[in-house]
Order: structure tokens, then sequence, then C-alpha cells
């Protein structure tokens, strides 16, 4: 028996429920029993919700229980104390315990605060490890500073695409159609967009020079936010834009898949980019920021990787892709193969079992 465990619930869309909901069909496709528990301490406070997880786990002895980390899943504020409480009722009961932390590293942040938060965050994070049977970590163990040295009880599993996969195998000039298609999946909802709203413009207005029909279409999180940002940007260029908000994951799949290149400018790109695993998924060549080196499977997949924060070598690489018929159709056989591969919610299972049958 497998037993996810999450915290608060997030709006107004949450992608850790999504993961979980998505991995536990996986492991029931694979044979395994699979059950999904919230602890709702925003709703009944933190002593019944508690007691519903002690309720919860009364059958769990010797079962597995993944706990699900984000420092705001179990904190409004980001100072995640009673995570512990959590993890140690579930020892009590006789449950294994793996943490899935999807938040890796703790808080950035300059203020006096931040950095008490951040000094607060690594200590739960190094007790939680110490704490369960098994840590699994979303990006590679070498970018985690928190870990121990010798931390054989962490692994690493990519995340799956939070949508399905419904792009089929394409021809590169996209079946001759001559209006080219960006895609956004997930536009930053909270504080300063201007400088990402800035850089996904620019590259469309640079784009809409180079090719006679250009379309910008944003869907998902942060999207209908930030439609009037993106409409007072591409003033005055011929890119036609559309915000479509957040639609249902198989909409959203077809907003990829009718695309002919996405975007990921958010940070540099790591396998816990949910959103933009699901271009990869759904075959999409994708240029984004990223690191020198591309970190483990996403080096598989599809993707122009230029600096972090050079939108014009962003433009460029965009360019690139939406010009190279033969470009374009290696970025998409990649990407197919890469998803079947890493990215596929039954090869993330797969891996799973393989380390929880080993602890």
């Amino acid at each position: 028996m497998i037993l996810a465990v999450l915290g608060r619930r997030d709006s107004p869309t949450d992608a850790v429920e999504d993961y979980c909901r998505l991995l536990g069909e996986a492991f029931k496709d694979l044979g395994s029993d699979f059950g999904l528990m919230r602890v709702a301490w925003t709703e009944r406070g933190w002593l019944r919700a508690l007691s519903d997880l002690w309720k919860s786990s009364a059958n769990l002895k010797g079962g597995w229980a993944l706990v699900q980390y984000t420092a705001l899943m179990w904190s409004r504020h980001g100072f995640p104390s009673r995570f512990w409480i959590v993890l140690c009722a579930l020892r009590i009961r006789r449950a294994r315990t793996a943490v899935v932390f999807h938040d890796c590293q703790p808080y950035a942040g300059k203020r006096f605060r931040d950095r008490v938060r951040r000094f607060f965050q690594r200590i739960v994070m190094r007790w939680a490890y110490w704490l369960s049977d098994a840590t699994i970590l979303t990006v590679p163990l070498h970018l985690v500073s928190w870990l121990p040295t010798e931390c054989s009880k962490a692994s690493f599993i990519t995340v799956g695409a939070n949508i399905p996969a419904v792009g089929l195998s394409r021809i590169a000039d996209c079946s001759g159609r001559v209006a080219k298609t960006i895609s956004v999946f997930a536009v930053t909802d909270v504080g300063d967009i201007s400088r990402e709203v800035w850089e996904i413009s620019l590259t469309a207005r640079k784009v809409a020079e180079c090719l006679p029909q250009v379309r910008l279409v944003t869907v998902g999180r942060g999207s209908a936010e930030s439609e009037s940002k993106f409409r007072e940007a591409l003033k005055g260029s011929s890119v036609e834009f559309s915000a479509l908000g957040v639609l249902p994951a198989q909409k959203v799949s077809q907003v990829l898949t009718d695309s002919d290149v996405s975007l990921c400018v958010r940070y540099p790109m790591t396998t816990s980019r949910g959103s933009a695993i699901a271009s990869i998924a759904n075959g999409v060549p994708l240029v984004a920021y990223t690191d020198p080196i591309l970190p483990g499977p996403l080096a598989d997949a599809g993707i122009v990787g230029v600096p972090y924060l050079d939108g014009e070598k962003l433009a460029e690489a965009t360019i690139r892709v939406l010009t190279d018929p033969q470009l374009w159709q290696d970025l998409h056989e990649r990407s197919r193969g890469a998803y079947e591969r890493h990215f596929s919610w039954e090869a993330v299972a797969s891996r799973f079992l393989e380390i929880l049958h080993q602890v």
C-alpha cells in the first residue's frame, strides 16, 4: 500500500495534487495499491487535521507514506515546523515514510525575515531527511545544498508531465501552416512580472519581424492576470496575442500540441518544472533559460538552452527553431523519445517502486 500525504491545497491549481493523482494512476497500472490523504490544517485546524491523519494511517503499518513537501504546504509563511509532527505521527503508526521534496531549496530573499526563514527551512529539510526512510528529490542530488555529505537515503526522480501527452508525431513544417504559434504554459502570478513579460514579448516581436504571421498564446496559471501587461508590451507589433487562462488539462495539452515552439523563461529550467516538461511530453520544441549543462534527463529532450536573462539570445534561438525545419524535427523527435524514457508517469512510477523496494 502506498499513501500520498499532502498538506494545504494550492489555488487556483494544485500542481502537487496533480502530481500525486497522476503518479497514483501509474502505480495502480503497475499493480500497487494507492491512496491520497490531505492533512487539511487550514480548514480544520492542526489538532483535527492531525487526528484525521492518525485515523487514516491506522492500517498503514509496513506500507509506504509518500509525504509531499513544499514549505507553503505546511505553513502559511514558509516556516513549516509542524511538518516534523506529521512525519513522527506516521512513524509511530509504523508506516515507512518517503519525503518527496518539490521545494528542494530554501526560499531566496535578502530581508532579515528571508534569511531567518531560509535557515529554518534548511533545518526542517535536514531533519526530515533523517526522520524518513527514503528521500525523493525532483532535481539531481548535487544541486541540493542542505543534503549531508553521505546521503544514501536520497534519490533523484524527475517529475512527470502535469497534463496528458496527446501530441502525435508531426512533420517539421507543422503540416504546412503559415502562421507560427509561440506558447507559454504558466506565467508568474505574484510579484513583479515585468522582466518575464518583456522577454517573452521581445521574442515574439523579433520573430514577427522575420515571419509573416506570429501568434503568442499564454495558458495556465498567471495567464489571465498578465494579459494587460502583454498587450501593452506587444502594442504596435503584428503579433496576434491570446491569454487563455486556466483550462482543463486536456485542453492545455491541445494548446501546446497546436503550437510550434514553447518558451520557459521564469527561471533556469530544472527537472522539477512540470509546466515545461508538459511541452516535452507533447513533442513541442522548447526554448528555455538553462544552466550551461542541462540536468539529468533534460539533456535527452528537445530543448534549446540560452543563458539566463539573455532576452536577445532567447529571441535568436526561437527564430532558429521556427525557421529550420530539420532542427525543429530533431527537437520534436528527441522530446517524444525523452518523454517515453524519463517523463511518462509509467517511467516515474517504475523508478519510485525500484527505490522503495530497495529500502
